[in-house]
């Protein structure tokens, strides 16, 4: 399909057949198949130099409230928690911390935890430990992979528009940048997500240009093993008078990725942010990945402005089978 097509069908087609067309798509790859995996978030820090407008999480270093984790302060809130296969590290660009802290960070999380899968530092992040260490970006993953890090979460993204970028988040790297490093770590079988931020002030046709160059970005790497769309939340930002996006609009993102990115394995229906609810209806609008049980995750209790409780493994069993779905554990 061409991109008048694509953005056709995204704005114009019947909700319920785009579903049923993402859906079919999701069950060839994965048939009746749903997956998550037993995870925890750790926000290191909440200090960041970039003043994104979307963002409610960042502190200035003198602000109430600013941290920063200590290595060995990550490591217990980890060993505490039992059966856990994957821990999911991010944070603010932190203008302060050195680089050793982050290579000391994926060092002693896997030494304290051998089996565990790392999923760490945003492409956003990566930039930053280059500027920061005077490395090249291939020299800085290198270096993390061999201290343990397994793959890189998705997030900074945004959306792959250089208006979108100078209206909300003009110190943030640039979507070039972005799709410079993540391909850079899949050369160097750095596995990486990737994430589109939707329903601000970005229009459809930057939704579609966006997947479009992840399609083509994965045609040429491959490395892409799971794409997030998050929809915007409002609440306790710069943007707060904006409306968040309706059901029908994250329902029809969803399905539209699925579409568009069949050569990503998975599509998440990232719970945290669209509400248990309508990510069990999104296992059937093309979705086939929950994520995780995440246990603890600050970035949008920020948003929220509420308490972001962990589901169980049960729980996450429970809402695939009501969809008529195996549930897999990753």
């Amino acid at each position: 399909m061409t991109k008048k097509e694509y953005l056709e069908l995204y704005q114009k087609g019947d909700l319920y057949e785009l579903g049923q067309e993402a859906h079919k798509i999701k069950e060839k790859l994965h048939g009746k198949k749903y997956y998550y995996t037993i995870n925890k978030h750790i926000n290191y820090t909440n200090i960041c130099s970039i003043n994104c407008k979307f963002c409610a999480y960042k502190k200035r270093p003198d602000e109430a409230g600013a941290y920063v984790l200590d290595v060995e302060e990550v490591v217990k809130k980890i060993e505490r928690e039992v059966g856990l296969r994957e821990v999911h590290i991010v944070g603010g660009v932190n203008p302060v911390l050195p680089y050793e802290y982050y290579i000391k960070l994926i060092k002693r999380v896997k030494e304290a935890n051998p089996s565990l899968r790392i999923k760490a530092f945003t492409c956003v992040e990566i930039d930053h430990l280059s500027r920061i260490s005077g490395k090249q970006v291939e020299e800085v993953l290198l270096e993390l992979k061999e201290a343990g890090l397994s793959s890189l979460p998705g997030g900074g993204a945004e959306v792959f528009s250089e208006r979108v970028r100078k209206e909300l988040y003009p110190a943030k790297i640039s979507h070039r940048r972005w799709l410079e490093i993540a391909k850079t770590a899949h050369k160097l079988e750095i596995k990486t997500n990737a994430t589109l931020l939707f329903g601000h002030i970005e229009t459809d046709e930057e939704i579609i240009d966006h997947l479009l160059e992840l399609r083509q970005a994965q045609e040429e790497t491959g490395g892409f093993e799971a794409f997030v769309p998050l929809p915007f939340i409002p609440n306790n930002t710069p943007l707060a008078h904006l409306r968040p996006p309706s059901a029908q609009k994250i329902l029809r993102t969803i399905a539209i990725s699925r579409i568009i990115l069949d050569n990503i394995p998975h599509i998440k229906a990232y719970w945290v942010f669209l509400g248990m609810g309508l990510a069990q209806t999104a296992l059937l609008w093309g979705a086939d990945h929950i994520h995780g049980t995440v246990i603890e995750e600050r970035i949008s209790e920020a948003m929220k402005g509420e308490t972001t409780t962990g589901l169980s493994v049960e729980e996450i069993q429970h809402q695939v089978k009501e969809v008529g779905g195996e549930p897999v554990l990753l």
